[in-house]
Formats: C-alpha cells, structure tokens, sequence
C-alpha cells in the first residue's frame, strides 16, 4: 500500500491550482490516446514551430539565470532550444512513419558488436547531419539477444499503443540545463501516453512564461503544465494520489529522498524494502565520469587539442552537469603524461575567469580544497591527483563544481584500457557516460582487444574521441544510465529519454568522433586550421555556431547549412 509522504505547507489557491493542473491533464492524456498518429506529428510540428520562435528569448533567459558569459552563450543555445528542436524534428518524422505503417528503425545501418549484440547507428541520419557532424557517429548497442528483427519490429514503443492512457505523471526538472525538463515531457507523452505536470528547479523560475509561450501547442491541447516551486511543491505533486509516475532528473541523494525520506527512518524502509512512494519512478541522475586516455606518440597539436577536450568535459557550464568529466585516467608510463598535464594546467589558468553559480557549488569546492589540501587551485579551479596515499572521496563524490582530478595506472596499449575499464566499472560512482581519448593507429594495433573493452565498460553512454554529452545533444541516442539499477540501488538512474527513433531494448550508446580535427598543413603535419566543436569552452565562434544551429533546428533546410560549416571552420 502507497504511504503519503506529508506535504509541506502550500496555500489553498496554489493546491487547488496544482490539482486543477492534474484534473486537466487527465482530460488530456485520454485526447492524446484518442490522437491518430499522424495528427500527433502535426501537433509537435507546430510545437517545434513554437519553440523556434520563442528559441532567443529562451537561451537569453538561461543566460541571464546562470550569468553565463557573453562569449560561452552558445553553451545556452545548444543545450536548451537547439537540442528541443532536434528532438521534436525528429521525433515528429518518426511518428509520421509510424503514421504509414513503417517501422522508425527500419532503413537504419545495423551491425554487430562483442557479446551477440546488435548496434544500430542513429548518427548521422542524412546528408546534412553527416556534414554538420564532421566525422561524429553515434551508434545505440542493443542488449544480448535482441536482433535486427526484433530491433525494426518493437520500434514505437507507447505511438504503437495508440488508444492507451497512462495517465499522468510529474517531472521534477534539473537545475542546471535548461531543456531536461521540456524534453523529459516530451519523451514521457510520446514513448509512454503519458501526460506531465513540469515542475521547474528554482535556479529556472525565470522561464516559466516562455516554455509556455514556446510549448503553447502541447499546453493548450492539455498534454503539458510547467509551475514554479521549490521543495513544498515537489512534495505535494510526487504524493498526489493521481500523479502515476515521476521522474527525477537530479543527484542520487534527491532521488532517495523522495522514495525512503531521510534519517534513520529512512535506513529503516530501505531496510524493510518500504519506500514512501510505491508509485513508478525513472530518472537520470548524476556520477563521476571518467575520461580514459590510452598513451601515445602524439603531436604538440594533438597534446593541445586534447587538452581543450579534457578541460571542457569539465568546465563545460561552469562544472555543473551531471555529465562532466570528473576523473582523468592517465598511464603512468606514457612518456607525454606530464607534458599533457602541463597542457591542461595552462588551459584551466588562462580561461576567463567563470563564477560557480549553481547553489552549493562553493560547499564543494570546500569539501575538495579539505579532502585534498594540495590540489592545484587555477583560477578558482581544482586540480586533484589522487592515488593510493590521498583521500578517494573524488572517485565517489560528484562534486558538480570545477573540480579536475587524475589518477595514473600502469601500462601501455590494451593492457593499460583493460585496467582503466576496471578501475573505472569499480571505482568510480554511477554509469552515465565516460570518454575515452586514444589515437586511430593505437586503437587500430589494439584489433579486437579495443572492442572488447569498449563492451566491458558499462555507462549508458560511451564517448570515443568525443565528450559522451555529446549525446545529450543528440536526438537518437537513448540518453540514461547503463541499466541494472534499481530503486534501491539506483546508482546513475533508471530508465531512458531522447531516444527519438523510439528503440526498444537498448543497452549503451558508442559514440565516435575525430582525433583531431581537419584539415592539416603539408609542411610539418600540424593542424593549420582548427575548427574546434561549438561546445569546447575555448572555441570563438561557439556562440555564432551555436545560434546558427539552433536557427537550422527550427528550419532544417540547406540553405543554413553552408553558415553553420564556415562558422565552426573559424572556431
């Protein structure tokens, strides 16, 4: 039997507006469930419409929440409206197909990889994905067993349900990136019939007109409420009897305040396997990710690169994502090791100086600067080696703040990746994502033994020569933890969202991107041009590409395109 967790004080009016938000979202499901499939990929097409319209006034607005720097704007571009509208894109083409009776699976390139598994590659999906993406693949594993068969015949998921409602849900959004929350709501309507009141994170209050402004579509038909609040209002919508499910996108620490409570009650219930909530819950919840770099015989330029790579992975937003690199796994016997630490040093020096922002940032900051008296302060930002003779706490701890630490193993080649997959699997908290750095001649000597250990490292998305947020930003990737976890154990989250071709039965994403970029001079092999990702923190048109991104999301044709390449080749 569901126990009720006590509310906290809310007023009259705003209880009897959180109810008649629910009361209206239960009329709306039922229209959803009722919605042919081709009118659905109407409606998200006027909502994708909507959302480009609205797409400055939005990125402003999260720019303006996080004091986010002029220069680092696009930051707010990519990961708020452009990433909405390349999901509602393709989302809306999916169901379109679906609407004709075609599988949204059906046409994709499958594959094969260690353990009986299928892969099905979702990035690029046409011809100006594949320009604009520069040499990035994204390729979803599908857990053991499940075939190409299966793969086209269970695409859908709940669009190929239509008629069924599965009522209404909560989604407590994040505070930290500003399109979890929208895209979370979308997911949940269209791979689950399900309804969802959108509860923001404080840090967002200031967005609440304009995701109803830009959603306008879904909110007017009753398939999406968003509302302000902080902790009292969480509490009272995640106990309403009519709230069927919740998803929680946040730290473990939120997610297990929620189902057991805290104290020694809590400890209790876990004990006795009685949550507060017995209702369902998903989420995507945070971690320590690593970043494995497999030594080599690198190039000044690759060594420079790389590092931008490294230090965005971790001051990407200030340090506050739950995707950020947190710990640099590095070979104790690669002869560049130092020159590359040397590298990063002067990167994290000479960057802007850039305010924590996110509340409880500074606490963090003190719990590393106590755990590790001598790690190197640059700028306000930490970097921490850790080994057997200092504290662990950073291999544990996501410390969602400006904090860098690295470890060295032994080894060299696949001796070296199979203990870092190890160490990493053992050692470090949570599964969300990992990146891996490694030239194309060493991961080419390493044969069959690189696969396998790629198939060993078990998070939910796995970034090869690339940021694995990247697939955060990508619309077929199934984004989530590695699966396993439970409730009780809830480690990086349970369950997906984006996952736009509505794939069933994966597993992991393996995304692939360039070593270093193109192109190159022919006079001593180094990079004459450096068209840096619109998301490295030190590339200088990341704003310009980022906007001209999101203006191509809300009008994907390809007339936009050629401005998009030329400014990224300038960055």
């Amino acid at each position: 039997m569901t126990t009720t967790p006590v509310p906290l004080e809310l007023t009259n009016d705003l209880r009897a507006s959180l109810d008649a938000d629910i009361e209206e979202l239960s009329v709306g499901v039922q229209a959803w469930a009722d919605l042919p499939l081709a009118d659905r990929a109407a409606l998200l097409r006027r909502t994708q419409d909507s959302v480009g319209t609205h797409a400055e006034r939005w990125a402003e607005a999260a720019v303006a929440a996080k004091q986010t720097p002029d220069n680092l704007a696009g930051e707010e571009y990519l990961s708020g409206p452009y990433v909405t509208l390349a999901n509602l894109d393709s989302i809306a083409r999916n169901l379109a197909l679906l609407a004709e009776g075609k599988s949204p699976a059906a046409g994709l390139k499958t594959g094969t990889a260690p353990g009986g598994r299928t892969t099905v590659r979702v990035l690029p999906g046409n011809a100006k994905e594949w320009l604009l993406l520069n040499g990035f693949t994204a390729d979803v594993w599908l857990e053991p067993g499940v075939s190409t068969k299966d793969l086209v015949a269970d695409a859908g998921l709940g669009a190929r349900e239509t008629g069924r409602n599965n009522g209404v849900g909560v989604v407590l959004g994040a505070g930290n990136i500003s399109s979890i929350g929208p895209l979370d709501v979308l997911y949940e309507l269209v791979a689950h019939n399900r309804t969802s009141i959108l509860k923001l994170n404080p840090t967002f209050a200031s967005l609440l007109p304009i995701l109803n402004d830009a959603f306008a579509p879904l909110v007017d038909a009753g398939l999406m409420r968003v509302v302000n609040g902080a902790a009292e209002v969480g509490s009272y919508l995640t106990g309403h009897p009519k709230i069927s499910h919740i998803h929680i996108t946040g730290s473990g620490i939120t997610h297990d305040a929620i189902v057991w409570g805290t104290g020694p009650e809590a400890d209790a219930r876990r004990t006795a396997g009685t949550p507060l909530l017995e209702k369902e819950i998903t989420s995507e919840l945070g971690g320590v990710s690593p970043i494995i770099v497999v030594p080599g015989d690198w190039s000044k330029s690759d060594l420079a690169f790389q590092a931008e790579n490294v230090v965005t992975q971790r001051l990407h937003n200030s340090g506050h994502n739950c995707i950020a690199g947190q710990a640099l796994i590095l070979s104790e016997d690669w002869a560049q090791r130092d020159a590359f630490l040397a590298e990063i040093r002067t990167l994290m020096e000479s960057l802007p100086a850039r305010e924590p922002w996110y509340p409880g940032s500074e606490r963090k900051l003190t719990a590393a600067r106590e755990s590790y008296p001598t790690a190197e302060d640059h700028s306000g930002r930490l970097l921490v080696e850790v080994s057997d003779e200092t504290s662990q706490d950073l291999l544990t701890t996501e410390y969602f703040a400006p904090v860098l630490g690295h470890v060295s193993l032994p080894g060299s080649g696949a001796e070296f990746l199979r203990a870092a997959v190890e160490f990493a699997d053992k050692r470090l908290d949570g599964s969300l994502g990992a990146s891996l750095i490694v030239s194309p001649g060493d991961r080419r000597k390493m044969g069959a033994d690189f696969d396998n250990a790629i198939a060993d490292l078990h998070y939910g998305t796995i970034g090869i020569n690339a940021w694995s947020a990247f697939g955060f930003l990508s619309h077929g990737v199934p984004w989530g933890a590695y699966p396993g976890n439970t409730v009780a154990h809830v480690g990086s989250g349970i369950g997906v969202v984006h996952n736009s071709h509505l794939l069933s039965g994966t597993e992991r994403t393996v995304i692939n991107g360039p070593f270093r970029p193109f192109p190159r001079s022919w006079t001593r092999g180094e990079l004459a041009m450096t068209p840096k990702p619109p998301w490295f923190v030190t590339a200088k048109t990341g704003s310009q590409t980022a906007q001209r991104l999101t203006q191509f999301g809300s009008k994907p044709g390809w007339r936009r395109v050629p401005g998009i390449v030329l400014s990224a080749l300038r960055g």
